[in-house]
């Protein structure tokens, strides 16, 4: 199975580009999605958060308050690090849980969603690592207008992250999105057509 590692920034258009190939079918596990559901009410992450964090991280029904978790580790580096030493093991888990299934299935290619990708050392079990980049400037203004954030809120959320100039030395493939969608469209196409269609041809 051709694994690829995807990964990129806040507000770089990751989000864009693997619903681009979701689209033609290509079968992919969403580490935000695989968070989400190792948080659900009565899961061990759950407990986790709320031994370090204290109760007041969740809503009245039980479900986590990421709102106001978010509020907590997004200005705090060590909160933060602390946050994803509660989940760690339990994402890791999952994920390979999924890999092996998509292994038992005969899957071809697998693209794995996966913001600390890097950080994380994920990269060293893929076959390509595929990085969506932006420049920071473009960060800033994304975030600005899509989330209504103030410039410094913006940075925040930026710097609460390894640099995307940082992450380009891991990179197989750098896709470009300072510009307009046709200019990324333009660039998945050529992508897909040399190197999507070539594993998929190899994989018969």
């Amino acid at each position: 199975m051709f694994k690829i590692g995807l990964t990129g920034g806040i507000a770089s258009g990751k989000s864009t580009v693997l619903t681009y190939f979701k689209d033609k079918g290509i079968p992919y596990i969403d580490a935000d999605i695989v968070a989400r559901e190792v948080v659900e009410p009565g899961t061990e992450g759950l407990k986790a958060i709320v031994d370090t964090f204290g109760s007041h991280v969740l809503h009245d029904d039980g479900t986590l308050n990421r709102e106001a978790l978010g509020a907590i580790v997004f200005h705090n580096e060590e909160k933060r690090q602390l946050l994803n030493s509660c989940l760690k093991t339990h994402i890791r888990n999952r994920i390979m849980e999924l890999t092996s299934q998509y292994e038992q299935g005969n899957t071809p290619i697998l693209i794995y969603d996966i913001p600390l990708l890097i950080e994380g050392e994920w990269y060293t079990m893929m076959d390509e690592v595929w990085l969506v980049y932006v420049n920071e400037t473009t960060q800033i203004e994304r975030l600005m207008s899509r989330n209504g954030y103030t410039r410094e809120d913006a940075l925040a959320r930026i710097n609460s992250q390894m640099r995307l100039d940082d992450k380009c030395a891991y990179a197989d493939i750098i896709i470009d999105n300072n510009g307009t969608p046709h200019d990324l469209t333009v660039q998945l196409n050529t992508i897909w057509n040399e190197r999507i269609e070539t594993v998929l041809q190899e994989s018969k």
